[in-house]
């Protein structure tokens, strides 16, 4: 009797593939869309309800059945709530990499687990070795749309009976695979920002669940030059949106070095990007993942999800780690996740706490 592993459907290519993929390998395949967000557009359409479409149409397409189920309450609970009150702390939190273990990989499995499923898999790009009792995490062989830096806080034993189909192959080898087979949806965009915000104006979105402050825009020598609309809307490193342009000329460009939550000023520097390069950072609510970490250690990190792996040295103290840079860093961020890496595997990670300069 074949074993039954229910797909995370999300109504694109890559869960449609990954579904393909396992009832080839004889898997008896259930399709599980999960809503986690409700809101409907400007004209009073619920906006999942084109995805869930979509996985209808696949799962006929796939002779498999399918089925829904609503985690938006949770989701408000456990992601979107602290998204919020990181903003209002002035930080730049990650919401992704939180619903990968609060939702993703916690009711959404315990639920398809419930099913009756012997495997859960996702069409995540990354890879997971079961050996010894023991969960790693592997990096996929795309390295560009390599997602184990979004599943860094995943605990390790929440990947028993997980499945990656996609780990082996590249993008352009599963929209091949989608076309080949005939998937409705084998050219569909991809979905790109935060998930419950999607291709909205995100300044206009946070405006309705935060009240903007707004406040001087001030040069590390304490000349103000402008004025900002809110510190949440802001990030080290930003160009784009200060509407600085023409002061001090036009020779370099502005750029977002430091927030003040206690007086209300965002710091900017006019061409000079130095302000913005760390040597290391403190790192809190570290999670590793089939792996013992060593009291210093040296291995590769990725402080941003578009990064080359850096060279770093990790020294473990009470409950946090220092990690100390190879070569400066730019616009390292409070908030966001620091992600370690070996050769092969994704070792873990956790929040920046603070960035040292």
């Amino acid at each position: 009797m074949s074993k039954t592993v229910v797909v995370g459907m999300s109504g694109g290519v890559d869960s449609s593939v990954a579904a393909l993929l396992l009832k080839r390998q004889g898997y008896n395949v259930i399709g599980l869309f999960m809503m986690n967000w409700e809101e409907n557009d400007p004209d009073g359409a619920c906006t999942a309800d084109g995805d869930y479409a979509d996985v209808r149409r696949v799962c006929a397409q796939l002779d498999i059945p399918y089925y829904s189920v609503n985690f938006a309450e949770k989701y408000r609970e456990r992601v979107f709530k602290h998204f919020l009150d990181e903003y209002s702390a002035g930080r730049t939190p990650n919401p992704d990499v939180l619903c990968n273990r609060e939702i993703k990989f916690g009711p959404f499995r315990d639920y398809a687990l419930s099913m009756g499923a012997d495997f859960v898999a996702t069409g995540h790009y990354c890879g997971v070795e079961h050996l010894n009792g023991r969960n790693r995490l592997l990096k996929a062989k795309d390295t560009g749309k390599d997602q184990t830096y979004f599943l860094n806080q995943v605990r390790e034993s929440q990947l028993d009976g997980v499945l990656f189909p996609l780990a082996g192959l590249d993008k352009a080898e599963v929209r091949k695979l989608a076309e080949e087979n005939g998937l409705y949806n084998a050219n569909k965009k991809d979905s790109t920002g935060i998930c419950f915000i999607g291709e909205r104006n995100f300044r206009k979105f946070l405006q309705t669940y935060l009240p903007a402050q707004p406040g001087k825009i001030v040069t590390l020598d304490g000349e103000t030059v402008g004025e900002h609309i809110g510190l949440m809307y802001y990030t080290l490193g930003q160009r784009k949106g200060l509407e600085l342009g023409g002061k001090h000329g036009e020779e370099g460009r502005w750029f977002v070095v430091k927030k003040d939550l206690q007086n209300n000023i965002l710091y900017v520097s006019h061409g000079d990007e130095t302000p913005l390069y760390s040597h290391s950072c403190k790192v809190t609510n570290l999670n590793w993942i089939g792996y013992m970490p060593q009291p210093t250690q040296f291995c590769t990190a990725k402080f941003r999800y578009r990064q080359p792996e850096q060279k770093v040295k990790l020294t473990l103290e009470n409950g946090y780690a220092i990690v100390e840079f190879d070569e400066p860093q730019r616009a390292v961020t409070e908030g966001q996740y620091a992600v370690f890496y070996d050769e092969t595997a994704c070792l873990g990670g956790g929040v920046i706490e603070e960035v040292y300069y």
